[in-house]
C-alpha cells in the first residue's frame, strides 16, 4: 500500500503530518451528502460527514422521492444500488394528462430504448442502505450529531468549528463540501448569493393505500391549480404531491378526510379505486433558486445548498445527487493527479460542470408550472397542443424522456459504464 493509502485510511485526527485531520468534509449527512460519502469509497481521500442529527432520526422521514434513470446509473456504479433497489417501485409508464382531458400522453420504456423509465424510493429505505453501506467504508468518519458552528477558509485549508457531545472541536480539511440545504449556513456565511422566486404556490404531499394495484405506472395530471403527481410505492401505495396556491393547500390538509380522499378519487379518474389515507398531509412552499456560483476556495454546494426547483417532473433530488457524482469524479481526478483539491481552479471544474445543466432543468420545472396551471383559455390550448405533439412526435417524446430521466448532459465516468 502506498503511503497516501495508508494517509488515507488512517482515523480522523491522527494522520502522520498532522496538517489535515481530513481531505473533504461533508456538512449534511443527508441524502446527497451521503451519495457523495459512497461515491468516495476507495477514491484516497478521507472523509468526514458531518450530520447535526442522529443518523436513525436523519433517516426517518415520511417522503419519497421519484428516481431517475441517471441516478439509478449513479449509485449503481458507487456500489449502494444493490441495497435499495429491491425496496423500491421501478415503474414501466409515465402518464401525463391535462386534467380530466382525455389526451392523456402514455410514455413506455421502448420510446427510450430501455427496460424501464425510473424509480420510486422512499426517503428511510435509500438513506438507510446509504449508511450500511458507508459502515464498509474505512476511509470515512461520522461527525453525527454535531453542529457545525463556523468555517475559517485559509490558503491551505478549511477549519470548521463543530460542536459534539458538548465539546467544540476544530476540523481542518482540504476542501469543505457544503450539502446543508437550501437554508445552507456554509453558502450564506460564505457570502454566496442566490436568485431565483418564491411560486404562489404550495405543495401538499402525503401516501395513499389504494384499491387498485397501480400498475408501476408514474402519472401527472395538471390541474388548473396547478400539478399532481402520483408516485407507485411498494405495497399498493403510492406518493402523492399535489400543487395548489398557498390558501389551498392549507384549506385541503384541514379539509375532512372523507372529503378530501372523495377529491382525490376525483382527480385521479378512479385509476386506483378507493383510497385511504396514510399518515399527515404535510405542506410546504416551493421556490426557484441557482446559486451565483458554486463554489469558492475551498467550498463547493451540492443538492439544495446550490439550487432548489419546482417538485413537477421529481428532478430536485435527482439534479443533487448528478451533483456528488459530478464532484466524487472531480475531487479523485485532481487528487490522482496530485493537485490541491480545494484549489479554486479545480472546483471550478464542478462548477462549469453543473451550473449549467441544473439551469436547463430549473428553467423546464418552471415552464412546465408556469404552462400547466390556471385555465386562461390561450395557455389551455397551448398546452394541448404540446401533449399533442408529445403523443404524434417521436423525436419530441425521446427528447422530452431524455430530459425527464437525467440521460440528457453529461453523466459521470461513473454512471457512463453501466
Amino acid at each position: 500500500m502506498s503511503e497516501r493509502q495508508l494517509q488515507a485510511t488512517s482515523s480522523i485526527g491522527v494522520r502522520p503530518d498532522r496538517q489535515f485531520d481530513c481531505d473533504v468534509a461533508i456538512v449534511g449527512g443527508g441524502i446527497v451528502g451521503a451519495t457523495l460519502a459512497c461515491g468516495l469509497k476507495d477514491s484516497g481521500l478521507r472523509v468526514a460527514l458531518v450530520e447535526p442529527q442522529p443518523k436513525a432520526m436523519a433517516a426517518n422521514r415520511r417522503q419519497a422521492y421519484a428516481l431517475t434513470l441517471q441516478t439509478g446509473r449513479i449509485l449503481d456504479g458507487i456500489g449502494v444500488w444493490g441495497g435499495i433497489v429491491p425496496k423500491i417501485t421501478t415503474f414501466y409508464q409515465i402518464s401525463l394528462s391535462d386534467g380530466d382531458h382525455p389526451g392523456v400522453v402514455e410514455f413506455r420504456p421502448q420510446d427510450l430504448g430501455t427496460e424501464a423509465l425510473g424509480y420510486v424510493g422512499e426517503h428511510s429505505v435509500i438513506l438507510t442502505a446509504m449508511h450500511e453501506f458507508l459502515d464498509g467504508c474505512d476511509n470515512v468518519r461520522w461527525l453525527c450529531p454535531g453542529k457545525m458552528l463556523e468555517a475559517r477558509y485559509r490558503d491551505n485549508c478549511a477549519e470548521l468549528e463543530i460542536e459534539m457531545d458538548g465539546e467544540i472541536r476544530t476540523l481542518r480539511t482540504r476542501v469543505v463540501v457544503a450539502a446543508d440545504g437550501s437554508k445552507s449556513q456554509l453558502r450564506q456565511a460564505a457570502g454566496i448569493g442566490t436568485h431565483g422566486w418564491k411560486y404562489w404556490q404550495s405543495c401538499v404531499a402525503f401516501t395513499i393505500q389504494t384499491e387498485k394495484h397501480h400498475d408501476n405506472v408514474a402519472f401527472e395530471r395538471f390541474w388548473p391549480t396547478g400539478p399532481m403527481g402520483v408516485l407507485p410505492l411498494p405495497g399498493n401505495r403510492c406518493q402523492v404531491v399535489l400543487t395548489a396556491p398557498h390558501a389551498q393547500a392549507r384549506e385541503l390538509q384541514a379539509m375532512d378526510e372523507a372529503e378530501f380522499l372523495k377529491l382525490l378519487e376525483y382527480r385521479t379518474g378512479g385509476l386506483l379505486g378507493r383510497l385511504q389515507l396514510l399518515g399527515d398531509r404535510a405542506v410546504f412552499p416551493v421556490q426557484l433558486m441557482q446559486s451565483d456560483r458554486y463554489v469558492n476556495p475551498r467550498l463547493a454546494l451540492v443538492g439544495d445548498a446550490a439550487h432548489c426547483c419546482h417538485p413537477v417532473g421529481g428532478q430536485g433530488l435527482n439534479m443533487g445527487i448528478r451533483d456528488a457524482g459530478a464532484i466524487a469524479e472531480i475531487l479523485q481526478t485532481a487528487f490522482q493527479a496530485g493537485e490541491d483539491i480545494g484549489d479554486l481552479r479545480v472546483l471550478k471544474r464542478y462548477e462549469r460542470w453543473r451550473q449549467r445543466e441544473n439551469l436547463v432543468v430549473l428553467g423546464l420545472t418552471d415552464f412546465l408550472d408556469r404552462t400547466f396551471s390556471g385555465s386562461w383559455l390561450p395557455k389551455v390550448v397551448v398546452r394541448r397542443w404540446g401533449l399533442w405533439g408529445l403523443r404524434k412526435v417521436r423525436s419530441f417524446r425521446h427528447l422530452a424522456l431524455r430530459l425527464m430521466t437525467g440521460l440528457m448532459g453529461r453523466p459521470p465516468k461513473i454512471a457512463r459504464s453501466q
